[in-house]
């Protein structure tokens, strides 16, 4: 066992992750800080005022850190001389300002973390000239959606290499010692300044009116140190090398910069910045007292130098806090090394365990303390803005149960820095490669009391918590469970338990909600797949009547499928698992078979002329048109395919019986959707929407290079429609759907990412996943051209490793040393400074497979470390 893995296996009673990278990296324009009464989250609060506005349920900084339950902050900031503003916060475009949508314009990547965080290391590339904060707004505005997004590269700003490296990393002496280490490399041509600010702070818990809080204090009991106390946290120590000047204030909003109500602070949460950049010395207490704190320290580099900066933060008291400083930081660096030495033994190739460590950090850098509770935040606060009726009965008033105030799993900590069900889901699988228990608890997170809805549904996102995502918790939990047993070598069947209960309360959410006609043909409204339809799916539609979905009845034919299989899992110790397992198997059978032959036994989902899956449009008056696009929407009933060794069948009987009447009883069913009575390979038994012709034409469609398969993965949509686009024409407009490889065209649901041609990694983790399970049953029996129109006959299993290598290569190396995802960007693909940090794009061009959307999505883009670990034999991953 690694020294990481002891801190692993010790952290439930020793507090290893109490403190980590909690910090968001943008709280302005949050639902959560939002009291507007129209719900305009992103002018409520802008960037402009973030420095001078005291947030209410978190804190936001630059490469930062905090407890688990932020009462204590660190972030890091810099000036260089030449911006109006110190750089204490990632600057990005709002989604007005972004013709895409809203956008960080930054470059900074995660490098390295431990799950314990006894080790992290980012990095943040800060320009020396004027940060062109102006630029990017106005040549973002002026462009259309039809145009790429101007980005920080395209300024110009780093092609002289007049910049900054500034590496942020921390190592953990002890659950409350925690070492930082900035060091500042000038990559430029020419000497250069830099302002560097460690920053210290409390989270603003008094201002509010909120019960009676203890005012936390911070002063300086000796030069170069820093006293904080807080009446939960206790008090702790900041050690500041070389005795810098130490600069205080309050994270109290400057109510004068805001034209807010006066009130009796006097040194605001901006007075750092204007003692700075400003030159202001009143802006800071000269008691040396206050909730915020910075050490200034005044760096000057030569042209390819570099300088070093080393702070101290820990509960114990250190007479000499810098002495051991640079053999811990060793340590626990050879000890991260270690630990991903274990977690990559069967990944060699140095690039693939670069990318590989780069996805691990990505997702624990990602891990964000949020905090909303929405009756609190519907109500108003005694001391903050009052609510208005209209407010009330707005934005999630019919989630007044939720209370969230847990580290949970972020899409990215800019752009999506609040949780989305589905994404929480799929970035659970590679978490749970370095920390299965953290994996389990995000899963278990959800399903509870203060998270679930009392009726069953689960927190879409704070948008809208009502909002509906595919139900892939169960799968995440299913596979996670599987991970975690072979792992440890036994299953752990309580989490299995907890959480099989609750989803079983969601499951008949969905049959109850989005089951309209109560023919298991689903609706599900939006379903996470934003733009990918004719219509936006989450609102009424012009046509009136609803949406039958091949995807929503798909996804729900999979959750029959992982809750059956849960079931049987746990009627190894709970024989009384094996009817609820039996429930949920006749459950999957009538909504195949609704798939395979419509839910009232006149139409279905299958469209016998393409040989392909579409969504169908039922009017009011009972009309049906098939909404011909073909799209992943498609090839979803893929996921739905359970198989089941005869060794574990043997051992639940009742089961067993159960589903051999139904088979025999109701034998259309047999027929038409499963090889549940003919063995296959090793004499294991599959259920599943395709039989096997159904498989083969589904299968050739997707494996078309002119269709679905790209180069590097398999799109969103087909090319086909390129050149034949899809238009659904009503007496008043026309909706046309039609192959867009790149950015969204349109606004619907943001105008921020594209599903109508784009590479997305969650659907193609799932379709791998899913070839790999229909192999584990048919074997080397079944083969396929791929690609199609080859000639080349290829098993199941070849296709899924040959897929997962088309998938991985977006970030890895080619034969040039050049990573697709970079695109033609010459300073990603060649500067040594550059090319070998990655970014993990949100989804990639469909057809040249540049990086786009929200550049730093390990959330679920983080499925690339799994799939860098498939093994070659191919077996299930």
């Amino acid at each position: 066992m690694t020294p990481e893995q002891q801190r692993l296996a010790e952290s439930a009673t020793i507090p290893w992750k109490k403190f980590g990278p909690y910090l968001t990296e943008r709280q302005w324009g949050t639902v959560r800080e939002d009291y507007s009464p129209d719900g305009n989250a992103w002018d409520y609060i802008t960037h402009d005022m973030a420095r001078s506005y005291a947030y209410r349920w978190g804190e936001e900084g630059l490469g930062g850190i905090s407890d688990d339950k932020q009462h204590l902050c660190f972030a890091v900031g810099l000036w260089n001389g030449q911006d109006e503003i110190l750089k204490e916060r990632l600057f990005g475009l709002t989604n007005g300002e972004g013709n895409h949508g809203e956008d960080v314009k930054e470059l900074y990547y995660y490098l390295d973390s431990t799950p314990t965080h006894s080790y992290m290391r980012m990095l943040y590339k800060y320009p020396q000239r004027t940060f062109p904060y102006q630029k990017l707004l106005r040549k973002n505005k002026r462009r259309t959606r039809k145009q790429p997004e101007y980005e920080l590269l395209d300024t110009g700003i780093f092609d002289d290499s007049r910049y900054f490296d500034v590496f942020m990393e921390y190592a953990k002496a002890g659950p409350d010692d925690l070492l930082i280490q900035l060091t500042i490399h000038n990559r430029g041509p020419r000497k250069a300044r830099l302002h560097v600010l460690p920053q210290l702070w409390f989270r603003n818990t008094w201002a509010w009116g909120e019960g009676t809080p203890t005012r936390p204090q911070m002063r300086t009991p000796a030069p170069g140190t820093v006293q904080a106390d807080h009446e939960a946290l206790g008090r702790y120590h900041f050690y500041c090398d070389q005795q810098p000047d130490l600069l205080f204030c309050d994270n109290d909003t400057n109510y004068i910069r805001l034209q807010e109500p006066p009130r009796a602070t006097r040194y605001f949460k901006d007075g750092i910045n204007e003692y700075v950049v400003d030159g202001d010395p009143s802006a800071v207490n000269p008691a040396k007292v206050g909730t915020k704190a910075a050490a200034h320290y005044r760096l000057s580099l030569d042209a390819g130098a570099s300088q070093t900066v080393r702070v101290r933060l820990s509960q114990p008291v250190h007479e000499a806090p810098f002495a051991e400083f640079d053999d811990v930081f060793a340590q626990r660096r050879q000890e991260a090394d270690e630990f991903y030495d274990c977690v990559q033994e069967s990944v060699t190739d140095p690039d693939a365990r670069n990318i590989q460590r780069q996805a691990f950090a990505g997702m624990l850098w990602s891990k964000q303390f949020y905090y909303y509770d929405v009756t609190t935040w519907l109500d108003g606060e005694p001391n903050g803005p009052k609510s208005s009726i209209r407010r009330r009965k707005g934005r999630n008033a019919n989630w007044r149960h939720l209370y969230n105030a847990d580290i949970i799993s972020m899409p990215d900590k800019w752009e999506y820095p609040w949780y989305a069900a589905w994404d929480s889901a799929f970035h659970c699988i590679p978490l749970a490669m370095v920390d299965a228990d953290f994996a389990k608890q995000q899963l278990r997170l959800f399903t509870k009391d203060w998270y679930m809805h009392p009726n069953g549904q689960l927190p879409a996102y704070e948008w809208n918590l009502a909002d509906v995502n595919p139900p892939v918790h169960a799968w995440a939990t299913w596979r996670v469970y599987q991970m975690d047993k072979k792992l440890r070598g036994h299953g752990d069947l309580q989490f299995l338990e907890a959480v099989f209960h609750k989803l079983t309360l969601n499951f008949t959410w969905w049959v109850n909600r989005k089951d309209k006609s109560e023919r298991n043909i689903f609706e599900g409204g939006f379903l996470g797949l934003d733009n990918i339809g004719v219509f936006d799916r989450s609102a009424p539609l012009p046509t009136g009547g609803h949406i039958e979905q091949s995807d929503g009845t798909s996804w729900m034919a999979m959750f029959a499928l992982n809750l059956m299989r849960m079931a049987l899992e746990l009627a190894g110790t709970n024989a009384v698992y094996q009817e609820i397992a039996g429930k949920f198997f006749e459950h999957f059978l009538y909504i195949a078979d609704a798939m395979t032959r419509g839910g009232d036994g006149r139409f279905d989902l299958w469209d016998d002329d393409d040989q392909f899956y579409y969504d169908v449009l039922r009017t009011p008056d009972d009309e049906r048109t098939i909404l011909k696009v073909r799209s992943i929407v498609g090839l979803i009933p893929l996921f739905a395919v359970e198989v089941i060794d005869q060794e574990l069948l043997d051992t639940v009987p009742e089961f067993t019986a159960r589903a051999t009447w139904l088979l025999e009883n109701r034998p259309h069913l047999a027929k038409l959707v499963s090889h549940w009575q003919e063995p296959g390979r090793a004499a294991r038994h599959k259920l599943s929407l395709l039989r096997r012709e159904r498989l083969s034409h589904v299968l050739r469609r997707m494996l078309d290079e002119t269709e679905f398969l790209a180069p590097h993965g398999i799109r969103a949509l087909s090319r086909y429609h390129l050149e034949h686009p899809y238009v659904f024409s009503t007496d008043e407009d026309d909706f046309e759907v039609s192959y867009i490889p790149g950015e969204a065209e349109s606004s619907m649901f943001g105008g921020n990412s594209n599903w109508r041609g784009p590479i997305w990694f969650p659907i193609n983790f799932l379709i791998i996943e899913s070839l790999q399970r229909f192999y584990a049953y048919y074997g080397d029996s079944f083969t396929i051209e791929y690609p199609t129109g080859s000639g080349q006959e290829c098993t199941l299993r070849e296709v899924a490793l040959a897929l997962s290598d088309r998938l991985t290569s977006l970030l890895r190396k080619d034969e040039q040393g050049r990573r697709p995802a970079f695109g033609n960007d010459e300073l990603l693909q060649t500067d040594p400074h550059f090319k070998d940090y990655l970014l993990f794009h949100e989804y990639f061009h469909g057809d040249d497979g540049h990086g786009l959307g929200t550049s730093h999505q390990t959330g679920w883009t983080g499925l690339i470390a799994k799939l860098l670990s498939l093994p070659s034999g191919g077996a299930a991953f």
